[in-house]
Parts: structure tokens; C-alpha cells; sequence
């Protein structure tokens, strides 16, 4: 409605008043979208509500199930969750659900046979969505640098090393996902980090290919270790080819990754294209790995998976990439 000849005022639904327990006087404030429409909130800090559930527990329950439904608590956004055993907690339950609470960096404030209250630690209001998914991606990248010189080296310690940082990256996947989860549900958390319904998929995606990148690094770590462990080593020319492979996929993986936050479509398009140097020495690894002598079935195995791991890390690379171009014609992107 118009006040006087040149003021517009808006009018606010009494129920979302009563709703948000506003009186005359208090202060609202209006967030404008990326498709110009505006969002009104309470005030311009808004304190999240600490939302807890109360996930029942069968005394047969398998380890995993118990696991999958406190992560999709996590990811939903609650803050407490509540675990009542219908019995008692066997102690394979009780570990996972330890083992899990530490990787969710949560913490456990209640605990008794029966039953257990866990909280998550982190102040979500103060948290960066690009800087925890770089901080993510630098752990993964870390991975997949080291897993290749493990490999070149046949170094099983640094493979170790490798192996063991695998939980790191699941611990900022699991709490990225829920501040995306959060976000898309909420258009005032999306204005804050910049982004809007679409860019939550993407940035889903992207979170998946960096989670990925990490597995299959995790992966090759695995097979160095075996190796060692079985006294067995891939050929030297076999390995040569496979550790230019790899660095070729890690160097796709950082471009790719880099064009996603600089928004370079012509960047992304080499990455794409980028992918058939990948092919071509994957096929020279094939032809020499496997033509000649009988080889070891582990040694076979491990260059077989490798290989795959390899192709897979330039997989992960292609698919930012293409995120990169999609998102660069989105409706209403600058």
C-alpha cells in the first residue's frame, strides 16, 4: 500500500508475527534475492533454533543402520540428537555410535546403558561455505599427491599416511552437506553464503567429487600397502607410465577445482578436453602391463584398480568442470 504520494508499505501477516514474537518497535530486516525477490526476517543476526529428535534404537539393530540414520539426523540440520536403546546398547553399538559422534564432531553429554545424548560442537553461524570446501579440497588434493608418490616409491608409510586422512575429508563432507541441507530450506542462511536453490545442488555435486577424489586416493594408498605387505611390486616402466598418469588426473583435479571458484569456462573446457592424454597413456600402461610374462594375480589386481582409481580422479575433474560451464549460463548469472 502507498503512504503519502512518494512511501510504499509493506504489510506483514499477523500470524508470521505472533510466529516470530514481534511487537511494535522491533526490528525486520529485507534480504534481496539474485531473482530480485525480497526475504524478510526477524533481524539481521538470527540465532539458530536448537532443534533436537529422538532416534529409538532396536537391541539387534545392525552397527550401520544406527550409523545412517545419525548422519541423516547431522545432515538434517538438529543439534541434539537423542539415542534410546529398546533394550540395552550391545557394545558393537556403542562403539559405532562413539566412532561416528567423533567423525561428526560431536560430543557426547549423557550416557548410560540405555540411552545417550549427543550435541554437535560447531557454531554454524560463524562458518565460511568456500573456505570449509577449500579447506576440504586441500586435504583431498594432499591425498591424492602423496597416494602417487607412495606408488612411485613403493613407500607404504607415506601410503599410511595417506589411508588415515580419508576420515578428515568425510568429517567436512558430512558437515558442508549439512549447511547446504540448511541452506536450501532456508533462504536466509542461502543469501548469507551467496547462493540460491540451484547452487546448492551444484555445490552438492562438486562436495561429492572432491569426496571421491579423496576415496580413490585412499584406494591406491590401500593397494601400495598390500604391495609391501606381500613382498610384490609393479614393474618399473608399468609404474613410471602410471605415476605420469596420475599426475596428469591430480593436475586436471586442482584446474578444475580452481575454475569452479573463478567461474573460468575456458579453463573447464581444457579440463574436458585435457581428458584424452589421460586416455592415451591408460592405454599404454594397459599394453604393457599385460603383454608379456604372467604377472603376480596381486600385482595384476593392484595396477588393474589403480588404473581405475586414476581414470576416476580426472572423472571427478571433468564432472567440476562441467559444473563450471552449466552453472555460467544459469538464468540470471553474472
Amino acid at each position: 500500500m502507498s503512504l503519502g504520494r512518494s512511501s510504499l508499505v509493506v504489510s506483514l501477516p499477523k500470524h508470521w508475527i505472533q510466529l516470530n514474537g514481534l511487537k511494535r518497535g522491533d526490528v525486520v530486516s529485507l534480504a534481496v534475492q539474485r531473482d530480485r525477490s525480497l526475504v524478510i526476517f526477524p533481524s539481521v543476526e538470527r540465532k539458530g533454533e536448537f532443534r533436537e529428535v529422538t532416534l529409538y534404537v532396536e537391541p539387534n539393530e545392525g552397527e550401520t543402520s544406527i550409523v545412517r540414520r545419525i548422519i541423516g539426523c547431522y545432515l538434517n540440520g538438529y543439534f541434539g540428537i537423542r539415542i534410546i536403546s529398546k533394550g540395552i546398547f550391545s557394545i558393537p553399538q556403542r562403539k559405532a555410535i562413539r566412532n561416528i559422534v567423533r567423525m561428526l564432531y560431536m560430543r557426547i553429554l549423557e550416557s548410560d546403558a540405555k540411552s545417550m545424548f549427543i550435541q554437535t560442537l560447531i557454531d554454524e553461524s560463524k562458518a565460511s561455505l568456500d573456505l570449509s570446501i577449500n579447506r576440504m579440497f586441500l586435504i583431498s588434493h594432499s591425498m591424492c599427491v602423496d597416494a602417487l608418490n607412495a606408488l612411485k616409491n613403493q613407500d607404504a608409510k607415506l601410503a599410511k599416511a595417506v589411508y588415515s586422512l580419508d576420515d578428515d575429508v568425510d568429517h567436512f563432507s558430512f558437515f558442508i552437506l549439512r549447511l547446504l541441507r540448511n541452506a536450501s530450506q532456508d533462504s536466509v542462511i542461502a543469501n548469507e553464503f551467496g547462493i540460491d536453490a540451484l547452487d546448492c545442488m551444484d555445490y552438492q555435486t562438486f562436495i561429492y567429487r572432491i569426496e571421491h577424489a579423496a576415496d580413490y586416493s585412499s584406494n591406491i594408498a590401500k593397494h601400495v600397502i598390500l604391495l609391501n605387505e606381500s613382498r610384490q611390486k609393479i614393474p618399473d616402466d608399468v609404474l613410471s607410465l602410471m605415476f605420469d598418469e596420475g599426475t596428469e588426473a591430480v593436475a586436471l583435479y586442482a584446474k578444475a577445482v580452481k575454475a569452479f571458484f573463478s567461474k573460468d569456462v575456458v579453463a573447464s573446457n581444457d579440463v574436458i578436453e585435457s581428458q584424452r592424454k589421460i586416455e592415451r597413456i591408460d592405454q599404454e600402461v594397459a599394453s604393457k602391463a599385460f603383454i608379456g610374462k604372467q604377472k603376480n594375480a596381486l600385482t595384476v589386481c593392484a595396477i588393474c584398480s589403480i588404473r581405475d582409481d586414476i581414470k576416476k580422479i580426472a572423472d571427478c575433474a571433468a564432472d567440476i568442470a562441467e559444473i563450471v560451464i552449466n552453472r555460467a549460463y544459469k538464468i540470471g548469472a553474472t
